[in-house]
């Protein structure tokens, strides 16, 4: 039974948040640029960063602590949709207007239990800031497979392909 539970918590671990979800993006740290100074992301030679890289508030190809726990606060405000300072289970997986909104498959939302259980660390039915940063401090880890406090994608790719048995 353990090793069942082991082998489920790792892969909604690995499936749900080290990457972030889809459409999430940092709040910025600094202030931005009037509109008419700002280049659209076609204009710098691709699209906006997306998954991990959307973390890299200064554009240098990784990162670090910082811009990780930055981005991961703005994602649980984003994601508290009432402003409690708490996350539901529905919200954490709410989906987003106008994005597929077909129910999740029954694997599906066993994985979202078995994710926000690992999350609930005091198992209150709610998560709060510091359990969520919690985990995301943990995926960060994961990830800096050379402990130098900075991920990139490649980096953080390698670390979720490994088994736990290979670390």
């Amino acid at each position: 039974m353990l090793k069942l539970f082991s082998m489920s918590a790792t892969l909604a671990l690995v499936s749900c948040a080290v990457l972030a979800a889809p459409g999430d993006s940092p709040a910025p740290t600094s202030p931005q640029p009037p509109a008419s100074q700002q280049s659209a992301p076609a204009e710098r030679g691709g699209r906006a960063p997306s998954g991990l890289m959307r973390y890299d508030t200064n554009k240098d190809g990784v990162v670090d602590r910082a811009e990780w726990k930055a981005g991961q606060e703005a994602r649980f405000r984003r994601l508290d949709a009432n402003g409690d300072d708490k996350l539901t289970k529905e919200e954490l997986f709410a989906r987003t207007p106008g994005a597929n909104s077909v129910l999740p498959t029954d694997r599906q939302a066993q994985r979202q239990s078995t994710y926000f259980q690992l999350l609930d660390a005091n198992k209150d039915s709610v998560v709060t800031l510091a359990e969520f940063v919690a985990q995301t401090d943990r995926n960060f880890a994961r990830c800096d497979t050379n402990n130098d406090g900075r991920i990139d994608t490649a980096e953080c790719r390698g670390a979720l392909q490994r088994r736990p048995s290979d670390r």
